[in-house]
C-alpha cells in the first residue's frame, strides 16, 4: 500500500483541493493510507474537547440544541464528523447549515426542519454553522423562540440554558504569555509533519528521497528538510502572528494546511514560497511582509555585491554548505535575503546569515506584546503604574497631543488646540492622564488589541474618555507621530480610531472654562467666572 502512494501525493491531502480537505461521512472510501495520513495530522484543539465534553453531558432528559459557530474552514465539519462516530446513536447531528442538502429547499428551510425534528424526537441537537447564516437565522428562521435565542446570544445578551453556543472565536489561535506568545495549534502541527520518529510522512519521504533525483522532487525535499528546522517553524509561526496583528488575518484549520502545502510544494523553494502570495490567504497576507523589500544598509551592500558577482568568501562557503540539503541553482539575491530571514532565529553553516538578524528584527512586535502584558496584568502595583504611565506620557499622550496640534506645534505642553477661527486659535489647557482604576478592570479579551483608558482634567473635575482599542498598528502610527512623522494613506484605519480618540478629548477641551486665544505672539486668556462672564487678559 506504502509504495502506491508518492510522498507528495501524500503531502496533497494538505491541499483545500483535496477531497481530503473536508471531512465527509463517506470519506472512508478514499485511500486507506491517504485516509491514516489525514489522522496521524489530525491535531485534537481546545475547541473539540469542549464540544466532546458538552456533546457527552446531552441525552433524552437533558435535551438541548448546541451551535458549533465560526467561519468558514476553521474545522467544524471535521470536529462534528468525529464527534458523529461516536455520538450518533443518541444525538442528532447537522453537520453545515450553511447548506441545505435538497434541492427544493435553501439552508434557512433546511435548518427550520432539524429543529422541527429535534422539537418532536428526543434527541439533542448538534449544529455546525458560520456565524453569518447564525446572524441570517436570527432573521429569517421559521421558529421564533430559537430565532430570539440565536439574536439573544449574538447580542451578548441572556438567552435560554436550553441552547449552547461554543464558538471558534472563545478560542484563539494566539495567546501572549508571560514571556512570549503561543500558537499552540500551528506549533504542533508543524512539529507533528516533521518529527522523526513514528511519522509515516518521513517514511515516504526518506524512501522517495533515496529513488528520485529529478530536480522538483529534489527541491520538495529540501523544502521539507527546511520545514523541519524548528528555528524555520519559528519563523512560520511569527509570520502567522504578524498577519494577525497587522492584517487581521484569522488562522483557519483549512488555511494553515493549504499554506504549509504551498510552502512545501510550491514553485519555487520555501523560502521564496513563503512571500510568493497566491490564492491561499494566509499567503497572500505574509507576501506583504517580503524582506527582501527592506532597506538598510547592509541588504543593499548584498544586492549589490551580489548582482556584481562580488560576494565574499564567507558568502561562498555558506552557499556551498546549502546543497547538503539540496539547495542549488538560486540566481536571486532576493531569495537569499528571504532564506537569510527565514533562518534567522538558528545556527547553519557558518551563519553567514546572522550578518542580517538586526536588519530583521521586530521591535514593533516587542513593543506592543510589552504594552498589551502591562494592560493584561496591571493590578495597581506601583511599580507597574510606573511603565503604565510611561507608556501613556511618552507614546499615547505624546503621540495624541502632536495630532492635536500638528498645525500649531509650538503651543506649550498642556495646550491643546480645539479650533481655528480667521487665522486665531482657541486652545485650552488640559491635563490627560492614564484611568488606572478602568485599565485594572479591563482586561484584554483578544491578543490582537487592548484597551487603552484616558481621564481628562477640566474645570477641577476629572471625565473619562471612552476606552480606545489599540492594536499594533495604531501602537506603529502612534511611534512614528511621536517620531515627528506625518501619517499617510496605509495608515487609514489607524488614523480612523486616532480621530475618535481626538473628538472625544476635543469635546471635554471645549467645557473649559479658560480658554486661550493665540495668533502669532500675541495671545490672550478667556476666562469664564461667576454669573457666566468672561474675563479677558493678556499672556
Amino acid at each position: 500500500m506504502v509504495d502506491n502512494v508518492s510522498f507528495i501525493e501524500a503531502l496533497s491531502i494538505l491541499s483545500k483541493s483535496s477531497p481530503f480537505a473536508v471531512s465527509t461521512e463517506n470519506s472512508g472510501q478514499k485511500s486507506s493510507l491517504l485516509n491514516e495520513i489525514k489522522e496521524y495530522l489530525y491535531i485534537q484543539s481546545p475547541v473539540e474537547e469542549k464540544v466532546l465534553s458538552t456533546i457527552s453531558s446531552l441525552s433524552t432528559q437533558n435535551k438541548k440544541i448546541l451551535f458549533l459557530c465560526g467561519s468558514s474552514g476553521d474545522g467544524k465539519s471535521e470536529i462534528l464528523t468525529r464527534c458523529k462516530k461516536t455520538f450518533d446513536s443518541r444525538v442528532r447531528f447537522h453537520l453545515d447549515a450553511t447548506h441545505s442538502f435538497a434541492p427544493n429547499e435553501n439552508a434557512i428551510q433546511t435548518l427550520d426542519r432539524e429543529i422541527e425534528n429535534y422539537l418532536s424526537g428526543n434527541a439533542p441537537l448538534v449544529i455546525g454553522i458560520n456565524t453569518g447564516m447564525l446572524a441570517n437565522y436570527a432573521e429569517e428562521g421559521a421558529n421564533e423562540n430559537v430565532a430570539q435565542n440565536i439574536k439573544a446570544y449574538l447580542d451578548r445578551q441572556n438567552y435560554s440554558d436550553e441552547f449552547i453556543f461554543i464558538n471558534f472565536e472563545d478560542f484563539p489561535k494566539f495567546l501572549i504569555g508571560d514571556n512570549e506568545y503561543h500558537a499552540e495549534f500551528p506549533e504542533k502541527f508543524l512539529k507533528r509533519i516533521t518529527q522523526q520518529n513514528d511519522n509515516i510522512l518521513r517514511q515516504l519521504y526518506d524512501r522517495d528521497k533515496a529513488n528520485k533525483n529529478d530536480f522538483d522532487s529534489k527541491r520538495l525535499f529540501a523544502n521539507y528538510e527546511l520545514l523541519s528546522l524548528p528555528s524555520v517553524q519559528a519563523v512560520i509561526i511569527d509570520l502567522l502572528f504578524k498577519a494577525r496583528l497587522k492584517k487581521d488575518q484569522f488562522l483557519t484549520a483549512r488555511a494553515l494546511l493549504d499554506f504549509v502545502f504551498g510552502l512545501l510544494a510550491g514553485p519555487g523553494y520555501l523560502f521564496d514560497n513563503l512571500f510568493s502570495g497566491g490564492d491561499n490567504e494566509l499567503a497572500e497576507k505574509i507576501a506583504e511582509f517580503d524582506p527582501a523589500n527592506l532597506r538598510t544598509k547592509q541588504i543593499d551592500r548584498f544586492i549589490l555585491a551580489f548582482a556584481l558577482k562580488l560576494t565574499d568568501s564567507d558568502f561562498e562557503d555558506f552557499r556551498e554548505a546549502l546543497t547538503n540539503i539540496g539547495i542549488n541553482n538560486v540566481k536571486k539575491a532576493h531569495s537569499y535575503l528571504r532564506l537569510f530571514y527565514a533562518l534567522r532565529y538558528g545556527n547553519y553553516a557558518n551563519n553567514y546569515h546572522a550578518n542580517f538578524r538586526s536588519d530583521y528584527s521586530e521591535t514593533l512586535i516587542e513593543k506592543y506584546i510589552h504594552c498589551y502584558k502591562l494592560h493584561r496584568d496591571f493590578n495597581g502595583d506601583k511599580a507597574e503604574r510606573e511603565l503604565l504611565k510611561n507608556f501613556y506620557n511618552k507614546t499615547l499622550i505624546q503621540a495624541v497631543r502632536k495630532h492635536i496640534n500638528r498645525n500649531a506645534p509650538y503651543l506649550s505642553k498642556n495646550q491643546y488646540l480645539t479650533a481655528e477661527v480667521n487665522g486665531y486659535l482657541l486652545t485650552a489647557k488640559l491635563d490627560i492622564k492614564p484611568d488606572y482604576k478602568s485599565i485594572q478592570n479591563d482586561k484584554p479579551q483578544s491578543a490582537s488589541y487592548f484597551n487603552v483608558h484616558l481621564k481628562v482634567k477640566v474645570n477641577d473635575s476629572e471625565v473619562k474618555i471612552r476606552p480606545i482599542p489599540l492594536n499594533i498598528n495604531l501602537l506603529g502610527l502612534l511611534i512614528d507621530i511621536v517620531s515627528g512623522f506625518r501619517p499617510n494613506k496605509h495608515d487609514k484605519s489607524s488614523i480612523v480610531i486616532l480621530d475618535e480618540l481626538v473628538d472625544d478629548i476635543t469635546k471635554v477641551a471645549n467645557q473649559s472654562h479658560d480658554i486661550q486665544v493665540v495668533r502669532g505672539r500675541t495671545r490672550f486668556e478667556l476666562r469664564k467666572v461667576e454669573d457666566d462672564d468672561i474675563e479677558v487678559s493678556e499672556v
